[in-house]
């Protein structure tokens, strides 16, 4: 089965031509008298709270089979399921669940992202305060044998004995990401210098960089050995804002959506773990007006970042092999010649087309407008 498309994204380079598609594996690359669009490596997305009515932390393992499905539909074919702070037996729930969900032709599990509780009360961002948790060695340890595997764990590492966690997730092979922080540069680098690798949705919910306090987006910025993972949603930053972050740290950039169960049914009242938030305008917040998450699936990232001139392999990186590199994945997020044919036919607007999973395309898919940018994409985000 020939793709028809007019290049395709291999193993990091674009290659002109079309692509055959033979017995669910990439059989040929560059092949003469191809068509129109691109195919790229399905996506893989670091941060899902839920997707179409689906929230994480309260999801069934049916729901969760379901959820899979419908990110495919979107062009993401590996994910972090990720709970947002709640109270402890929630969350061991919940991790219990996503470690029992069965498999099947929608995306992936990646292990669980824990973004919580051991965050900063003072950026607690849609986390509720009330229920976040110092550093505890106790209760991580009740977390990571809950049931499924924990790939990520965001926290602040100003926080008392933050460090005897990071020791214990670095030993473990967890990846430590920085965020929902008031750290300062000083605690940053030692957070870095420790083993932590990269930082939860940069410049969002941390203290602000500024030219004499860089604090952890600063730091994070200038180290090469540090994968910054960020929100490219029209809503979260500014355009000018994620061109620094990537001109300052091109190769180790890694978009996420930290999309909601919000994500593709327009405005409404919704729940993100145990809180209720309203979605305005494609803009979902807390009643008393702070950010909540996102609505848009990692694709609108991907067409955003294309939109800002950024390079159509570095873009195609920030949602495919970066994030995958955050877990030491070498496995997915890649599109090689022999492997397997998981992947994503972008039109010639950069809007998803087809789903490949191994090799068989999804029967159907999203709306395209809704993973297409409007004309007021770029310059549209919001204060907050």
């Amino acid at each position: 089965m020939r793709l028809g498309v007019a290049a395709a994204v291999v193993d990091g380079t674009l290659v002109r031509g079309d692509v055959e598609v033979e017995n669910g594996l990439i059989a040929s690359v560059g092949l003469a008298r191809g068509g129109s669009g691109i195919a790229v490596p399905g996506l893989v997305d670091l941060q899902v709270n839920g997707f179409r009515g689906i929230d994480v932390l309260q999801a069934t393992s049916d729901e969760l089979a379901t959820l899979g499905l419908e990110l495919a539909r979107t062009g993401v074919l590996w994910y972090q399921p990720t709970l947002v702070t709640a109270p402890p037996e929630l969350t061991r729930l919940a991790l219990a669940t996503i470690g029992s969900a069965a498999g099947g032709r929608g995306a992936r599990i990646l292990g669980a992202h824990l973004e919580g509780p051991f965050l900063s009360p003072e950026r607690a961002g849609a986390h509720p305060v009330r229920l976040l948790r110092e550093p505890n060695l106790d209760l991580l340890a009740s977390f990571l044998v809950a049931g499924c595997a924990v790939g990520t764990v965001t926290l602040a590492p100003e926080l008392p004995r933050a460090a005897e966690l990071v020791d214990a997730l670095v030993d473990r092979g967890i990846v430590v990401s920085v965020g929902h922080t008031d750290a300062t540069a000083m605690v940053a680098r030692a957070a870095f210098d420790q083993g932590a690798r990269t930082v939860t949705h940069l410049f969002n919910a941390m203290r602000p960089l500024g030219h004499r306090d860089p604090g952890v987006a600063g730091v994070a910025l200038a180290r090469p050995d540090v994968i910054v993972q960020l929100i490219a949603d029209g809503v979260h930053l500014a355009p000018e804002t994620i061109l620094t972050a990537w001109r300052a740290a091109r190769g180790r950039l890694a978009l996420v959506s930290d999309v909601t169960a919000a994500g593709g049914l327009g405005d409404g009242t919704f729940r993100l773990g145990t809180v209720e938030i309203h979605v305005d305008g494609g803009v979902s917040r807390l009643p008393d007006g702070t950010l909540a998450g996102a609505v848009r699936p990692l694709a609108w990232g991907l067409r955003m970042l294309v939109e800002l001139g950024v390079p159509i392999v570095e873009a195609v990186d920030a949602v495919t092999r970066t994030p995958a590199r955050v877990l030491g994945r070498e496995d997915v997020g890649r599109l090689s010649l022999g492997g397997p044919a998981d992947l994503v036919v972008l039109d010639d607007d950069f809007a998803v087309g087809a789903v490949l999973v191994g090799g068989v395309p999804l029967p159907d898919r999203v709306s395209s407008s809704f993973l297409r940018p409007g004309p007021d994409t770029v310059g549209g985000w919001m204060e907050d």
